[in-house]
Parts: structure tokens; sequence; C-alpha cells
């Protein structure tokens, strides 16, 4: 798969009923002491950019700080009271300091590098789609497997977790929906329309969810990813096209890209783990990381505040009853190293070269405390050879894909996943965002088994279901006499597969 805007591309278990400042100890406890009115704004006028502005939750405080942000040249967008988070839009190239010396307010920066711009289309890059000559193929080699779908016979992963096997026995409670925090689905492909759930769906762009019959969907065609990931988790076994993990699940969308770039900005995650959790959702699948930073580090006051609203969001859906995953990464980083080079970011503008610290700088929100963070494997279990990994990070892994070093014996012989794509298409992609859903799917599995469970419960369930695989004696895949990763840990938790594998049988055996 290309390097695409999303994980998309070729994204640590705290107890999440402390805040990231308690469990991680990196950011503020109190607020600023500074007075409550913001200084005299400046009449220089800048780009319009986008904040989060973070506070206590408390009325008395919430209202003051509003007042600030008019008086400092902010415009309020949207206030998430309930966890203190505030967007607000702003000319003023002096809003964020000034915003930050406002007693009551814990950390504030800009959500972009580049100012807000009108609506356009974005451009995903290349997808290897299933030609009618391959389908036809496929077809005739899934009807000799018993009560598969017509082009089940290239889903190796289902195969490789159990999922074909598990779906005899329970493919899924219809009470439990994962949401998928995306590019859009469409819900109109005949795999994913008997499943969808369009009462918790909605598009987030900007930071205000939108609930309008059809916003959840992907802008063009191009925007591929979310219906992908939807049909690797819950696509229906209707005797149509491909299976999901947990075909009997519910799946919803919840659109959070910019549709100027294609970005995923802090302002729209925000409003998605807010909107999942608010609609019963029980599961969210996060295939991507937080623009425009692949790393967002704690002593610059604008990613430092990235990581706190975004962090804010997701522990309050987990409070109510969520579990969230995340996608590790593509760029065969170890998130347990002292040092990683980023050339990336800002993704919004012109990137610049940096080393960072991985204790200080976080992938969002793949890193945040709670969060179930999943790499990628391809046919032969073994990590693929793009996905991030690190000991003590990665906490399973799942199928993702590798077409370069793991070729499976399907009719297509292609080792990324086939999955459903906008406008009744199949396709096959790979990436930790492959990888993320089928751990989402199997956690779908474990919910519609124990359905009493916490989300805590179902991480310690995914967890202790999972086939250990212990860390290979070699890890050069191109056979140039250089270790191209190092897995480090021991044969039940490491830094390539976490605790191991997921196994979507073993989570419908109660």
């Amino acid at each position: 798969m290309a390097h695409l805007r999303s994980r998309r591309r070729l994204t640590l278990a705290v107890p999440v009923v402390m805040s990231l400042t308690a469990s991680l100890g990196f950011l503020p406890g109190v607020a600023s002491a500074a007075p409550l009115a913001a200084p005299a704004t400046t009449t220089a006028e800048g780009p319009n950019l986008s904040y989060v502005v973070n506070t206590k939750s408390d009325k008395h405080t919430i209202a003051k700080v509003q007042k600030a942000i008019a008086a400092a040249g902010g415009q309020v967008v949207v206030t998430y009271a309930k966890i203190g988070v505030i967007v607000v839009h702003s000319t003023n190239p002096e809003f964020g300091a000034a915003i930050r010396a406002v007693r009551g307010v814990q950390s504030a920066g800009a959500t972009r590098t580049s100012a807000l711009t009108p609506a356009g289309t974005t451009d995903e890059g290349a997808v290897d789609y299933l030609t009618d000559a391959e389908a036809a193929k496929v077809k005739a080699a899934s009807a000799d497997i018993p009560d598969a779908e017509p082009l089940e016979a290239d889903q190796w992963d289902l195969r490789s977790i159990g999922a074909d096997k598990a779906a005899k026995i329970n493919p899924g409670s219809k009470k439990v929906t994962v949401a998928v925090i995306d590019t859009g689905v469409d819900d109109t492909h005949p795999d994913i329309a008997p499943n969808f759930s369009a009462a918790q769906s909605a598009n987030c762009d900007g930071g205000v969810a939108n609930t309008t019959e059809g916003s959840w969907r992907p802008y063009t065609a191009e925007d591929y990813h979310g219906t992908h990931v939807a049909g690797e988790i819950a696509a229906a076994r209707n005797g149509i096209g491909v299976a999901g993990v947990a075909p009997g699940v519910k799946v919803s969308s919840i659109n959070v890209t910019d549709p100027s770039d294609g970005l995923f900005y802090p302002e729209s995650v925000v409003c998605a783990f807010v909107f999942a959790a608010d609609h019963g959702v029980e599961i969210t699948n996060n295939s991507y990381y937080v623009d425009p930073w692949l790393y967002n580090c704690l002593d610059d006051p604008d990613q430092r505040a990235i990581v706190d609203a975004v962090n804010r969001a997701q522990l309050y859906a987990t409070k109510k009853g969520t579990l969230n995953l995340a996608s590790a990464g593509n760029s065969n980083h170890d998130l347990a190293s002292d040092a990683i080079v980023d050339a990336s970011s800002p993704d919004d503008s012109t990137p610049v070269e940096r080393t960072i610290d991985p204790s200080e700088c976080f992938d969002v929100p793949t890193q945040l405390p709670g969060v179930v963070t999943v790499s990628a494997t391809g046919v032969k279990n073994e990590k693929s050879y793009y996905s991030t990994y690190g000991n003590g990070v990665i906490d399973i892994a799942a199928p993702g894909g590798d077409a370069r070093y793991q070729i499976p014996d399907t009719p297509s012989k292609n080792g990324r996943i086939l999955s459903a794509m906008p406008n009744g298409a199949y396709g096959f992609l790979q990436g930790t965002s492959m990888a993320s859903p089928h751990a989402a799917g199997v956690a779908a599995l474990l919910k519609s088994t124990h359905p009493w469970a916490s989300p805590q419960q179902l991480q310690r369930l995914l967890k202790a279901q999972a086939d250990e695989q212990a860390c290979p004696e070699s890890y050069d895949q191109n056979g140039d006499g250089t270790q191209d990763a190092v897995c480090e840990g021991g044969s039940q938790v490491n830094g390539f597969y976490g605790f191991g594998i997921v196994n979507a049988l073993k989570a419908v055996k109660k």
C-alpha cells in the first residue's frame, strides 16, 4: 500500500480512571495563576487557525474562559464542557500565548500550522482493486470452501485468526457497535448495509457533529479507507463478496476527514470520541494518527494541547464504556527506543526533519493511556515489514498484510487484505490500518460473548485470548545481513506482538 494520509498509510495499558496528567505526569495539574481576562489583543491579523483550549470542566471556569477567548480575538466553534475542551478559530497571531496566560486554562494551542481552507477534494493514492477476472478466479476457489462468501478464498486473514470458524459459533451480537473513526464509510455497499448503524454515525469535520443523512459517507471514491476498514470488521455473511471478522455486529461511521486536504485534525477526533461515547458505541477503531504531527511533543505548547484535548476525549469515552483500539503506525519505528527521526511533520505545511524522544513525544491516539495499540502481521504470522513496534507499547498484533515478504497461497496470491471499497467495489490494502480493525472485530466478538465486560475487562480478555508469538531469532527480511528491526521481550509479551496475535475462535468460546 502506498504511504497514504491515514493508516491509512504505506497507531500500554494504564488505568483509564486517571487523567493523562496523573497517569503519565507530564501535563500541568493546576491552571495558570494569571488574571481571568486575556491581555489586550493585538491589531495584527494572521492566518485563520483552529485551536483547542483545555480548561477545568466546571461551568464557572468555562464561562470565564469563553469571555477571555473573545477578548483575545477568538471565536468559539464548539464547547465540550464535560471534558473542558473548547474549539476556537482565530486570526490573532498571538492568540495561543494570550489564552495560555488566562487563569483556568490548563493548555491551549493551534491544531494546525496552515490556515483553515475551503472544502475541496482529497486523493488518497492508488489502490489495488480486485479486477473482474481476478474475482471470477476467487469465486471459483471459494465455491470449494463450505459456507464461504464468494471472495473468501482470498481472505487468508480470516483463516489465520480463526474468524471463519468463529462465525459458525457466534458471528457477534447486533447489540455491539464498532464505530469506524476514519474517512467515512459507504453504508450503501451491499456487504456493509446489513450491519450499518446510521443512528450512531456522523461527520465530525471541524469539531462539530453533523448527523445529516449520509454525512458520514466518504466525500469521493478516493476516500476509500474507512469503507475498507468497516468491511474488515463487520462485512455481512450474506452471499455477497467478503466477510468481516465479526459479521453479526453493527458498524457505524464517524467521518473525521478535512475535505480540503484529507487530514485528521485534533478537533475532529475529539468530536468523534465524544460522539461515540454519547451514542452508546462499545468499541472504536482508529486507523490513523492525529494530524499534523506524527508525534506530538510535550515541550511544544501547541502539540501539548493536542495531546491533552484528544486524551480527555478518549478517556471520557472509556469512562462511558467504550474500548478504543488504534493502529501502531507504518514507519517501522521502535516506540520504545531512545530516539526517532520524524521527517513527515507537520504534514499540513512544510515538513521539517526532527529527532524526537518517544518518552516525551507521542503518536496520538495510539499511545494514549488505555488505548489498545495494534501492530501488523502477514500470512506467516511475522511482523509486517512496515509495522511500528515497541516493547511495552504494543498491546496486541493482528493481520495487516505484507505483500513484500509474506505471500499467501490464495487465488490472487496477494499478501494484502481484501475488503469492501466504495461503490460496491473490492480491493486490497495493507498496513497497521488493517490490523487494528481485525483486533476491533475480535474485541466485538468478546463483547458479544461477555456483554457486561468493561473496557478494561475487554482489554484484558483481548490479551488473554491471543496466541503468544515469540520474538524471531532473526528479522533480516531482505537478506542483506542487517536486522530490519529488533524485537525485545519474552515469548509471552514482546515488542513485535505484544501479548500475541488475536484469535477470533477463542473469543467466542466461553
